[in-house]
């Protein structure tokens, strides 16, 4: 999903790139990004790096979890979403990266072809005004407690 990019061509492209909480030290952004993406694993366990997209962005929908009835294996895991829009999605995670197969949960409709987004921001960012608003809240009080730490 994540090419070999460093983290401040990360940090550039914030607005579907980046998680607000993982400012708080670019160092470690850098690191994240590592861990995160598919460099140096041949196989992965799909459902742990699903879990991970997961707890990326909760903060910014309704609800989001990992199908307990699709199956997951190690090449493809399935997320269910409702945006804070109440539009419910079933998500494909794949080496390939994300995309919507389905329009509620855990429903894979074969024919619909929707293209892939290397990242869960960049998906959302297309599909909920509501996500790009609450990323954009949050990165902004980020933003806000690191300035204030800086002036004390």
């Amino acid at each position: 999903m994540r090419g070999g990019r460093g983290a401040f061509a990360d940090f550039c492209r914030m607005e579907t790139d980046c998680n607000p909480m993982e400012l708080s030290s670019v160092s470690g952004f850098e690191e994240d990004a590592e861990l995160n993406g598919f460099e140096g694993t041949d196989m992965k366990d799909m459902r742990l790096e699903a879990e991970a997209v997961v707890n990326d962005v909760l903060f910014a929908v309704n609800t989001m979890f990992v199908s307990k009835t699709l199956r997951c294996a190690d090449d493809v895991a399935y997320i269910n979403v409702e945006t804070r829009e109440r539009n419910r999605y079933c998500l494909e995670l794949t080496e390939a990266g994300l995309r919507v197969v389905g329009y509620a949960f855990d429903q894979v409709d074969d024919h619909l072809q929707t293209p892939y987004h290397e990242t869960v921001y960049s998906l959302l960012d297309t599909l909920s005004p509501a996500y790009r608003e609450a990323f954009g809240n949050a990165l902004l009080q980020r933003l806000e407690a690191l300035k204030r730490d800086g002036q004390s």
